[in-house]
């Protein structure tokens, strides 16, 4: 833990953007360095222009890989473009556009010439290839549209980061991130920039494949089929939206004024600096909206006056691209991601949402609390547990097979009051609204009806460690087998099940998870730091998880040998 951690940013934290900027496209990769290559992870490429990791190379090998690979695919419609807050994201944003522009692809950028969230890309790619017609989504044949975020998400200022969305509106899956890796990497050593064909920005601006896309109005017009901004209104629910000086800036004024909600954007400042923030636990700033340190500020809003009235009746935050919330209520603070998942499954489920197919399943990542399990079953819902990153949730969201999908890190999205699909990808704005329904529609908080589940299937103790590991080590456990444990036992309880498949779809997990009656861990490699991560969950008590922690690193360690 930093020293400084949840205290105000100081001028020594902050990025020189023009040196950032600069980088960019003064440094050139060597792609002979693996640190310098491009590598889609979990939500595509990202790095630092600083690192040679994040460069304009690597932004128009990457966008001609996707100009062949959507051409190999057969996708021949309008692609989406949106970019975040992030000093790079404009440069980077700019770089492609020149690329698709000499390609002939048709483009959508934004009316507004400004931010666009994550999930308004999603929304209009979805849109576009029939989500709102009796039909569906189609995901195949002519005219299809894609799209590409320019975002690293919550990452620290000085990093960049772009993804594709083919046209399940989602986050591409490995087979088509690994594809387009590939082909940039092979790009990039056959001669880079100099061997992808671009126009000048004026030209591409101006040309007659380029049109404009009002993805604000879009998005905001359509919140009323997902979720009900009425009750939210009637009942005067009063709202604190910080945005964190990310995309969705500003989509909260303009939710506010077309509802006429008692909506607050409590800071309307956009700095690519993001000198206003608080600094996580490590001493970044990080706009991890999941994070008590990042979120300090609103929390301390929330919960720091001394007359104890708090100035909204709940708070909420984005991260940058603002596919992820942040849910602070006045008796509870910062609410944890697992918690506030487990009470909108509950509500939701529980008879919010008559429209839903009756066997639309809930959607859970693996490192996900097991109190969303318990719900499930009090809900007689079956539960989906799949692999981390919520690609594994298109699917089902896209056919309604799947009513909700929720990631432990603050991710989620479920579907639209009347069943069909909203968006593929994470949608913080939406989970933050729903947070002001559950107030509105019930008179309770969110934190108080997780204080009733509670009660009900007993409280748990969740948390994050990361431990060291080699390159070696982390390939040997993301190839696990699970006759490699070789324990029978987990923190004085029996071993239930050893993981390295998610139950809910078959697919590798990328690492291991064990559990038994009342704990859990999960336990894989980091893909961008030399470490792997242990997630774990007791039912039993705090000491009780820090004994799960250490034999969860005991057992991980024995079963990775001495490489």
């Amino acid at each position: 833990m930093h020293e400084r951690a949840g205290k105000p940013a100081q001028d020594t934290d902050l990025i020189d953007v023009d040196k950032v900027v600069g980088a960019y496209y003064d440094l050139v990769p060597d792609v002979a360095d693996p640190a310098q290559q491009v590598v889609f992870g979990t939500s595509g490429h990202r790095g630092s222009s600083l690192d040679t990791a994040f460069n304009e190379a690597h932004i128009a090998a990457i966008t001609q890989a996707i100009v062949e690979y959507r051409a190999s695919q057969g996708t021949d419609g309008p692609l989406f473009i949106g970019r975040d807050t992030h000093a790079l994201s404009l440069p980077a944003w700019q770089t492609a556009l020149e690329v698709l522009a000499a390609a002939g692809v048709t483009v959508m950028v934004d009316a507004r010439d400004s931010f666009t969230p994550t999930p308004a890309v999603s929304q209009s790619i979805l849109i576009h290839n029939g989500a709102t017609t009796g039909e569906g989504v189609r995901t195949a044949g002519p005219g299809l549209a894609d799209g590409i975020v320019v975002t690293p998400s919550h990452n620290p200022p000085r990093d960049g980061g772009f993804k594709y969305n083919p046209p399940h509106g989602g986050p591409a899956g490995s087979e088509a991130t690994g594809w387009i890796a590939d082909r940039a990497n092979e790009i990039l050593r056959s001669g880079g920039l100099a061997s992808v064909r671009r126009v000048s920005l004026a030209d591409a601006l101006a040309a007659d494949t380029t049109h404009q896309h009002d993805f604000l109005t879009t998005y905001v017009d359509d919140l009323p089929n997902v979720v009900d901004v009425e009750a939210i209104r009637s009942a005067g629910v009063r709202i604190g939206a910080d945005p964190l000086g990310g995309a969705s800036v500003e989509y909260w004024g303009a939710i506010a004024e077309r509802y006429d909600l008692d909506l607050t954007v409590v800071n309307p400042q956009v700095d690519p600096r993001w000198a206003f923030m608080t600094l996580d636990w490590d001493g970044k700033i990080r706009m991890d909206c999941s994070s008590p340190y990042a979120m300090a500020s609103l929390v301390e809003r929330m919960t720091g006056r001394a007359d104890g009235l708090a100035p909204f009746d709940v708070a909420t935050g984005n991260d940058a691209d603002s596919d992820r919330h942040g849910i602070v209520t006045p008796d509870a603070g910062l609410m944890n991601p697992n918690h506030f998942l487990a009470v909108a499954i509950e509500y939701l489920y529980g008879g919010a949402r008559p429209g839903w197919p009756d066997g639309a399943a809930i959607g859970k990542t693996l490192v996900s609390s097991a109190l969303i399990d318990r719900v499930a079953a009090s809900l007689d819902r079956r539960l989906v547990e799949v692999p981390v990153g919520f690609k594994w949730f298109v699917p089902g969201l896209l056919t309604g097979e799947v009513g909700f999908g929720g990631e432990e890190s603050a991710g989620a999205s479920f579907l639209r009051r009347d069943g069909r699909v909203w968006s593929t990808d994470k949608d913080g704005l939406l989970l933050a609204l729903l947070a002001s329904e559950i107030i509105a529609t019930t008179g309770r908080s969110p934190s108080e009806h997780h204080a009733d589940l509670v009660a009900r299937h007993g409280e748990s103790w969740y948390a994050r460690v990361d431990a060291p590991a080699s390159r070696e080590q982390k390939a040997k456990l993301a190839a696990l087998s699970p006759d490699q444990v070789t324990s029978t036992t987990l923190a004085g309880q029996d071993i239930t099940a050893t993981l390295t498949e998610a139950p809910g779809n078959g697919a590798k997990i990328g690492g291991l998870k064990v559990t038994t009656e009342d704990a859990w861990f999960a336990a894989r490699p980091s893909g961008t730091e030399d470490v792997y991560k242990i997630y774990a969950e007791s039912f039993v008590s705090a000491d009780h998880l820090a004994e799960v922690q250490a034999a969860a690193k005991e057992l991980v360690d024995g079963a990775l040998g001495d490489d």
